[in-house]
This record gives C-alpha cells, structure tokens and sequence, in this order.
C-alpha cells in the first residue's frame, strides 16, 4: 500500500478497495485507479444545447482496485452494494445489478469506438453521493474507463474516452445526457474549474478567485434522472432551436431570442430563454475569475438559480429553501442548484476562512426552515480520472 493510501482514513474508498482487494485475492491489485464527481458552477442545462458549462472535479471518487483477467471477462464485487457483476466482453448484455450496466455500457461503448478490451477483475467503492447530481455515474463510467486503460496500456485522450462514456449512458443505460458529466471527470485539472465548449470539446482551466472554495450543499432529497423530466427538457430546447431555425440554442444570442420573441411559444421562449442567458453568464464567469471578482461570479450564480426556477422550471421547494438560506448568509458571494435539477445540490461560492461556520449556519438555517437534514461540502477542486500507482 502507498504513502498517500496510508495516509487516507481508514474508511476511505482507496483504502476499503485495496484492503478487500487483497482479502479477495490474496495479492495487491495491479492497477488503482480513480474517476471523481463533479459539481457544476455554472452553465445549467447548456451542454446538451453544445453551449459553455464550467464544472469542477471533486474531491469524491469512485475507485477500482483491479487486476487482469484472462478469458474476456470482467467481474466487479461493489463494496458499496455488496453485489457481484459479471461481463462477457466477446458479448455484452443487460442484466445484473443496476451499477453494473454503467460497467457493461461503457465496455460496450469502448469497443464502439474500435478499443480492444482485455478482461479484469477488481473492487470498486466510491464516496459520491448517489443521486445527489454529483455524477457518481459518470464517475463509475472514467473509472471503468481507466481500468481498461490501463489493462489495456492505452494512451488516454481525455475527449476521447468522454464520448464514449456519454454514448454508453445514452445508448446503453438510456439517460439522454450532455457531455458535461463525462468530460469533467475525465480531463479535470487541480484547483481549478474547466470551461468546456460542449461543441468543440475544446477546454480552458480557470482558477477559482483567491480566498473563496465552493461548498456543496445537499437538501438529501433524490430524483430520478431517468424517469425525470430532463429528457422532457431537452426535447423542449430542440424544438426552440428547430423554430429558431439554427442547429442548437448555442446559436442564438439573448438580442436574437428577444428578435424573435413574438413568435414563440411562452414556454419555448422561456426555455430558450434560460439556455442562451446561461451560456451569456457562464463565458461572463471565466472574465470574473480571471480577474478574481468573487462578487461578480457570485452574482452570475444567483441569476443562474433564478432562471432556472422560472424559466426552466427544474428546481424544487428544497432546492429553493438551501439556496435561500445560503444567500443569506455573508460569507457566502453567491449560490444557486446545480445538476439536473428536482432535487439534489445546491452549490456556493464562499470565503474560504468562514467556509466552516458557514456550513454550519447554513445547515440549521435549512433545517428549520424545512425539517430536512443537509449534507454540506467543502470541495477542493480535484485533477480527473487516473491510474494510481499502488
């Protein structure tokens, strides 16, 4: 076991993979490796519209501790589920536990995309919260990713692997998702956020401003994306940018849309409307961090929550009551929901000296203003998916 899994909690997921590792097959793993979570700053509901978002990786991840394994076969053991997964690579199918179809989609994908896959065994645990928009799913997808990678000796391109992992949650798990997800947790770089044009795919490190963190802030209320209305969602936006006659919202600016206003219909007009405003803020955000103007960045993310509460229509009654109690508070620059939305997170940007009392306020704030118990925290910003030497 390394220095830095030594030096980890002993409930840590790196720690728990190894150790079970080991017990299970009485050897270390050959490979570790990791793919973290997310949270998105800024740039809600743009990336499937190929507009700008601007996520960062979080300190959470899903590990895999693993080995090769002769015969074109994978099989996981889910500390987590305490489930077992079993894939024939030569002929993937549906079927076993629910996590295992993010393992089995994305081997699919992979080969898609022309990969030879070599079989391996391994761990896995993460310490993402499931559920909460923090992308544990995407996460597990990079971190199958790089377990192939790595069995595979593969150069890893970054876009590359996203892309694929996009398509084995569209095509194979059936969530109609942007690249967003995929791409922060595959290209992410340390202590910084990353605009990401969602056409190009081409990204840009941006720093935080100086003294500030984010903080997550989760109202412990779920939602399922599959079964939620975020398909409804961006099959609204396509309609939008079918009327407005251009190839996606991306396109439109905000002097267009209001051009064009009188003949759409008011809910298009306000689903357009979120999307091409939030694009405008997310690029105004990478000036404002540039320049270390937390106030101004804290700004764009109090407008981003107010339109997606009016205009898009995809927050709830927790998310509404987090983000208000975290505006209140004066350490706090700004904050809005984040992720799909229907429950899950909130994020803010904070001073870093305070971010502890904070959290602290913010959670006896929330409770009782709803009863509900939140999960807050505080978020380094975290490199992307990687082989970790053992």
């Amino acid at each position: 076991m390394s220095a830095l899994a030594a030096a980890q909690p002993a409930d840590s997921p790196r720690v728990r993979v190894e150790a079970a590792f080991a017990l299970r097959y009485g050897a270390p793993p050959a490979f570790v490796v990791r793919a973290p979570g997310r949270v998105n700053l800024i740039g809600e509901h743009t990336d499937y519209n190929d507009g700008f978002v601007m996520p960062l990786a979080i300190d959470r991840a899903l590990w895999i501790a693993l080995r090769p394994l002769a015969g074109g076969q994978v099989r996981a053991h889910s500390l987590d589920y305490n489930e077992d997964m079993q894939l024939d690579l030569r002929n993937p199918v549906h079927g076993g536990p629910q996590w295992s179809e993010y393992i089995g989609g994305t081997a699919w994908a992979l080969a898609e995309a022309g990969h030879a896959l070599l079989g391996w065994e391994g761990v896995l645990a993460g310490d993402v919260p499931m559920g909460a928009g923090l992308s544990s799913s995407a996460a597990l997808e990079l971190a199958t990713a790089r377990a192939f990678a790595a069995i595979g000796g593969w150069q890893w391109n970054a876009a590359g692997m996203a892309r694929a992992c996009q398509h084995a949650e569209n095509a194979w798990v059936g969530v109609n998702c942007g690249i967003m997800d995929q791409m922060i947790s595959a290209a992410a770089v340390a202590d910084h956020a990353l605009l990401i044009d969602c056409r190009s795919l081409a990204v840009q490190p941006v720093p935080l401003p100086v003294q500030t963190c984010v903080v997550v802030l989760d109202t412990s209320t779920r939602r399922g994306l599959v079964d939620s209305a975020y398909n409804e969602r961006r099959a609204q936006c396509e309609r939008a940018a079918r009327v407005l006659g251009v190839p996606a919202l991306r396109d439109v600016s905000s002097a267009q849309l209001a051009a064009a206003a009188q003949a759409m219909e008011p809910l298009a007009l306000r689903r357009a409307r979120h999307v091409v405003g939030e694009d405008e803020r997310t690029l105004a955000a990478v000036q404002h961090m540039q320049q270390g103007n937390a106030s101004a960045l804290g700004a764009l993310l109090n407008a981003s929550h107010a339109s997606l509460r009016d205009d898009f229509e995809v927050s709830s009654d927790a998310l509404n009551a987090i983000v208000e109690c975290a505006q209140q508070q004066p350490e706090c620059h700004g904050a809005r929901m984040t992720g799909a939305g229907f429950g899950g997170c909130a994020v803010a940007l904070v001073q870093s000296a305070a971010a502890a009392g904070f959290a602290r306020a913010v959670s006896a704030a929330f409770h009782n203003a709803t009863g509900l118990t939140a999960q807050i925290y505080i978020c380094r910003p975290s490199a992307g998916a990687s082989i970790v030497s053992t």
